[in-house]
């Protein structure tokens, strides 16, 4: 296993528990999710994995080694990305690459080639030589996890990589990430957007209030809510609130609306859709469609965590 936590705990002064008894693994070459709101406990998983907090009780491994007793050992078998992007603006693409492999102990030749051979990867040759200040969001966050790249890590943390990065940027990202799994690279994944950690993981840990609440495959967890969902869409989505009316009383809470469609929990199937597409013909609305579908994680996640808003 590259990663294992056995019953880690972490608490801040008298009054303050962050973690409690936190428990998993995650396998060499995999991509591990971690999902929770905001202050769950996941930046406090990472800095406890990458050494930059001790653990108040249980024990840590990365890479075989123990964050507590051997810190030296973890920090060289890792890279880390933070929220913000650590890069020196003045500086160039190459210029910052080159710095982090110095800090890293490379000769100034070797610094210079591993540089070279991170900028072909990251299909970065078009602004390497550019003051980082001038790129945009999506490429500061290549630079950023290249320079995590430098000594060839073999677990790589990502602390939500695509916050406040546009569509297409963050696509780019988790195309990154993927193409990290062939090189055998580990990768543990904060994220706030639930989308990204079904596209990217193998194995998702979802944290409330400082607890494992449930983990597994994205699939295994949704299963957890043993029925499928009718998603209904109105040509007009102005038709949204008077459809949202017509079935809230179906399965009452659990049902979600969005700009575009309703999500009514089908715990009868078919039957349920009938029953959705008889009150929807009974207004008068046109639909634009009409079907049954597996959970989304968000979903899941709102299940599991009731309450919360914000992941």
């Amino acid at each position: 296993m590259a990663i294992e936590l056995h019953g880690v705990g972490k608490t801040f002064g008298e009054d303050v528990t962050a973690l409690r008894d936190v428990s998993f693994q995650v396998p060499t070459g995999s991509v591990c999710a971690l999902l929770g709101h905001n202050g769950a406990g996941k930046t406090t998983v990472v800095k406890i994995l990458s050494t930059l907090l001790r653990p108040s009780s249980g024990r840590a491994l990365v890479a075989g080694y123990d964050v507590a007793r051997q810190p030296a050992k973890v920090r060289a078998s890792i890279g880390l990305t933070g929220q913000e992007a650590a890069l020196d603006g003045a500086l160039t693409g190459r210029e910052n690459l080159v710095l982090f492999a110095r800090l890293r102990g490379m000769r100034r030749a070797e610094a210079r080639r591993r540089a070279a051979e991170l900028i072909d990867q990251f299909d970065m040759n078009h602004a390497a030589d550019r003051r980082v200040s001038t790129y945009s969001g999506g490429m500061r966050r290549r630079i950023d996890i290249a320079a995590a790249l430098v000594d060839q890590p073999k677990v790589l943390f990502l602390d939500e990589p695509t916050t406040g990065l546009d569509p297409r940027s963050r696509r780019d990202v988790w195309a990154l990430v993927s193409a990290l799994k062939a090189q055998d690279i580990t990768v543990l994944l904060t994220t706030q957007y639930l989308e990204e950690a079904d596209v990217l993981s193998d194995s998702i840990v979802i944290l409330d209030g400082g607890q494992i609440i449930a983990s597994g495959t994205s699939d295994d967890l949704k299963r957890l809510l043993g029925h499928s969902y009718c998603e209904v869409s109105p040509v007009n989505p102005a038709d949204i609130p008077r459809l949202f009316a017509a079935v809230e009383d179906i399965e009452g809470a659990e049902i979600s609306y969005s700009a575009n469609a309703v999500a009514v929990p089908a715990p009868e199937g078919v039957a349920t859709l009938v029953e959705v597409l008889r009150r929807v013909e009974a207004l008068g609305i046109e639909l634009h469609d009409i079907s049954l579908r597996k959970p989304s994680l968000d979903e899941v996640f709102l299940h599991l965590t009731p309450g919360t808003v914000t992941v």
